[in-house]
């Protein structure tokens, strides 16, 4: 029998122990329903008809205060996985909404601009036995409503992950790593943590050390050196692969030029689109022009810091240019052309230029337009930035799709790390997750400390002592 228990922060969890086959083998004679936003307790939203199309009697909009939201009741006969289809209409550009099941555990989706009815994922969710609530919550708001549709879920086919690196290269250590990634996909999830100091205050709080650090290139960033900035990314890089951890690395790469410099955007903002007018497509147009001289500046004093890594034989999970599709970093502010030209460039130069075998290529956006190629990307990754430790499976059902279940795919920041046993039930496999630092990692909102003991102790989750001997 499937053992249950009720955790104290809202939402169902499930005891892992008892596990004998997914949630959703269980419930393959549950019926699709369809629930009519219009017949919801509305909550600072209202009823509508005037964009034609909609099903039902009318559809609701009216999400523009941060607490308007819609509370569908559902009815499952048994404890049932379902797939979530939001029925929506983005007539006015692109949105994010929240979804949260029984009160609990939230998760984002992405609307894209539409000009009438459409339909969108919302992942996942694991309906009790009995009534539940499912309330879409304002978020970015500015969108419109028809309706939600729940089918049961199949159960997870097998994943056919590519068992070669893209860079034919990659040296034996790079070989070693990715082949132990591909060895507990699925099976096991790393913990890791942004920044190796607040991965020992996990390890002060849980008693576990995270398996996975992951740090920031941002202060090798020439134009912030211009104004005496001293990167220690790399230090802290050796420091834990030296005790057998594993490295990611992202780069909060400063403009090369054109920083405002004001109080309301000064020079250390400049990754912000707000904080510099560099155009990254006007610069990538013209290989002739001295903005694009400044990007490969740029690629070339990063590349100095990752030889240091190579030269002493560690891997790294390499993750730039992320969040590009969201537009607040300058890399994607034109757009997902120029972001996805100067993926290649990044590639190209750090791979055939710079001779870098030890990256394993990390691409950081959901959406299809953005995806730059599986001739260059090794692992998918989304950012998550939810309360209630659920198991984002509504990022993870997306970027499954994008890949084909090719790619590996990690939670590469993340407001609440997940809990284990709700990523069990939605069979979200993530890779790894890594919560950024302060104001969330220390956050009893997204962090709950006895949640951060449950996580970092469960036999799904590999901690620091439990990878030893990857390299073997």
């Amino acid at each position: 029998m499937l053992s249950l228990k009720v955790t104290s922060f809202g939402f169902l969890a499930l005891a892992a122990a008892t596990f004998a086959a997914p949630v959703s083998d269980r419930a393959s004679a549950a019926a699709a329903q369809t629930l009519e936003a219009e017949d919801a307790v509305l909550t600072g939203t209202q009823i509508l008809t005037e964009l034609t199309g909609y099903t039902g009697t009318g559809y609701v909009g009216g999400f523009d205060e941060s607490s308007d939201k819609i509370t569908f009741t559902a009815n499952s006969d048994a404890l049932t996985l379902y797939d979530v289809s939001i029925r929506y209409a983005g007539i006015y550009g692109a949105k994010r909404t929240t979804l949260i099941l029984n009160g609990g555990a939230s998760s984002e989706v992405q609307f894209e601009e539409t000009t009438t009815w459409a339909s969108v994922s919302g992942g996942q969710l694991l309906l009790n036995q009995g009534s539940n609530t499912i309330d879409i919550v304002s978020n970015w708001g500015w969108y419109l409503i028809d309706s939600i549709t729940l089918t049961p879920s199949e159960p997870r086919p097998p994943h056919n992950i590519n068992s070669r690196l893209i860079n034919q290269r990659a040296d034996i250590y790079t070989r070693k790593l990715y082949n132990y990634l591909r060895s507990i996909y699925g099976k096991k999830i790393l913990s890791g943590q942004q920044g190796l100091d607040w991965a020992t205050w996990i390890q002060e709080q849980t008693g576990k050390f995270p398996a996975l650090v992951s740090l920031d290139l941002m202060d090798y960033s020439p134009s912030r050196v211009e104004h005496g900035t001293t990167g220690t990314a790399i230090e802290e890089a050796i420091s834990h692969a030296k005790n057998g951890g594993i490295i990611s690395i992202l780069w909060h790469w400063n403009a090369p030029t054109g920083l405002y410099d004001t109080e309301e955007n000064p020079w250390w903002s400049g990754f912000y689109t707000r904080a510099t007018d560099f155009n990254v497509a006007t610069a990538l147009a013209d290989t002739t022009n001295a903005n694009y001289t400044l990007i490969l500046r740029d690629i070339d004093a990063i590349a100095v810091q990752l030889k240091r890594l190579q030269s002493a034989h560690i891997p790294v999970l390499f993750r730039p240019l992320h969040e590009a599709e969201g537009g607040w970093f300058w890399w994607g502010a034109q757009g997902p052309e120029p972001s996805k030209k100067l993926w290649a460039l990044l590639y190209n130069r750090l791979t055939n230029y710079h001779k870098l075998n030890n990256l394993i290529w990390v691409w950081n956006s959901i959406a299809e337009s953005w995806y730059p190629g599986d001739s260059i990307v090794d692992i998918l990754s989304a950012d998550v930035y939810s309360t209630g430790n659920g198991p984002m499976s509504t990022q993870y059902g997306q970027l499954i799709e994008l890949g084909k279940d090719k790619k590996l795919i990690a939670a590469s920041e993340v407001g609440g790390a997940p809990l284990p046993d709700q990523l069990i039930a939605y069979e979200a496999h993530w890779l790894w997750f890594a919560v950024w630092g302060d104001t969330f990692i220390n956050n009893p909102v997204y962090n709950p400390i006895e949640v951060l003991k449950t996580i970092f102790n469960h036999e799904y989750v590999l901690t620091l002592d439990e990878i030893q001997g990857w390299r073997n």
